[in-house]
C-alpha cells in the first residue's frame, strides 16, 4: 500500500531528494541515497515517531559531498508503504537490518533520534562489523522507567486512537512540543512533517509507535529494549557522540545519563535551552557539532572494528 502524500507542495523545495526503493518484508521501503556510493563511509539517519526522513534534509545536504547519505522512511511512514499490520520494535529492526544488508552499507555512522535510537542501536548490534560511529540526538534505548503523561494519555483506549489517528494530534502536537528556542517551524517545514500523515490510514504507524511502548516486562517490545539496553556497554569502544536537549519533556536529561553510564568515554554536548528536536530548534548548532565530531573520529572509527 503507497503512501505518497500529494505531490506540488511547497514544502518539497526543503526535500529535494531522489526517491529509492527497497523490498522489505513489511513492504516496499523508500529511503534517501545521496552522496558518492564509492564515498567511502556512509551516514545512516533514522528517524523516530512522528517525523520522516524529512527530519535529517539539513544534515544530508551538509555531509553529501564526503558521505554517502542514506536515511529510510520506516514502514507506514514518510514515503514507505503503509503497515499491513501493526509493527513491533523487533519488526522495525528486521526492516532495517534487511535494508543494510541489501544496499550492502560499511562504515557506517549511526546518525539516530527519537525511536529510531532503538531501531538503529538495534540493527547497530545485529550487523556489528558494519558500524564505526554512533551519533545520538534525543532518545532511548531502554527498559521505560517512566512514560510522560503526555504519551499517556495518546494511549487511552478510544480516546487515544481517535485523537492521533483521527485528529492528527500527536504530529500537530509535534510541531510546537519539540521546540524549546524557536518558537515555530517555518510554514513551509511544517507542512513538510505533516505531509506523509494527512488522513486516518495514513496515521496508523504513528499511533501504532505510541502502542508499542511497553508499560510492563508482558509487552514484547520490553524484552527488546533490555536486549538493546544490556549490550549498550558492549558497543563503548566505536567513538560516540551525543547530542542533548535539555528541554526535552520525553528523552530527559536522565535518558542521556543513562546512555554516559554506558559509555563513559562518550562526547556529550548539553544544549540547555533545546529542546526534543534538536536539528530543527538548533540546526546551526547540530550541524557543526556533527562535522566537528566526524572529522576529529576518522582515524579512530577506521580502526573501531579492526
Amino acid at each position: 500500500m503507497s503512501n505518497q502524500p500529494d505531490t506540488g507542495d511547497s514544502w518539497q523545495q526543503h526535500y529535494p531528494f531522489t526517491r529509492h526503493l527497497c523490498d522489505v518484508a513489511g513492504g516496499r521501503m523508500n529511503y534517501v541515497d545521496e552522496g558518492p556510493e564509492d564515498a567511502g563511509q556512509t551516514l545512516l539517519f533514522v528517524h523516530g515517531n512522528p517525523t520522516w526522513s524529512f527530519h535529517w534534509r539539513r544534515l544530508i545536504e551538509a555531509r553529501r559531498e564526503r558521505f554517502r547519505c542514506v536515511a529510510p522512511d520506516h514502514i507506514g511512514c514518510g514515503l514507505s508503504d503503509l503497515q499491513t499490520r501493526p509493527l513491533l520494535l523487533a519488526d522495525h529492526i528486521r526492516n532495517l537490518v534487511e535494508l543494510v544488508r541489501q544496499l550492502d552499507l560499511r562504515r557506517v555512522t549511526l546518525v539516530a533520534q527519537d525511536w529510531g535510537g532503538a531501531i538503529g542501536l538495534g540493527t547497530l548490534l545485529q550487523e556489528r562489523s558494519r558500524f564505526e560511529r554512533i551519533v545520538l540526538f534525543n532518545t532511548g534505548a531502554f527498559r521505560p522507567w517512566f512514560i510522560p503523561w503526555r504519551i499517556r494519555v495518546c494511549r487511552w483506549p478510544v480516546f487515544g486512537k481517535f485523537a492521533l489517528q483521527g485528529g492528527n494530534a500527536f504530529s500537530r502536537a509535534a510541531l510546537r512540543m519539540t521546540l524549546f528556542r524557536t518558537s515555530r517551524l517555518d510554514p513551509d517545514v511544517a507542512d513538510g512533517y505533516l505531509a506523509p500523515y494527512d488522513s486516518w490510514t495514513r496515521r496508523a504507524a504513528v499511533y501504532q509507535f505510541v502502542k508499542d511502548i511497553p508499560l510492563s516486562a508482558s509487552h514484547p517490545t520490553w524484552q527488546t529494549l533490555g536486549e538493546i539496553e544490556d549490550a549498550l556497554p558492549s558497543l563503548a569502544h566505536l567513538p560516540q557522540l551525543l547530542i542533548w536537549g535539555m528541554q526535552d519533556w520525553c528523552f530527559t536529561p536522565e535518558c542521556l545519563e543513562k546512555f554516559c553510564q554506558a559509555w563513559p568515554a562518550a562526547e556529550v554536548h548539553r544544549l540547555a535551552d533545546v529542546g526534543h528536536w534538536v536539528v530543527e530548534d538548533a540546526p546551526k548548532e547540530a550541524e557543526q557539532i556533527v562535522s566537528d565530531f566526524l572529522t576529529r573520529t576518522a582515524d579512530l572509527s577506521a580502526g573501531a572494528n579492526a
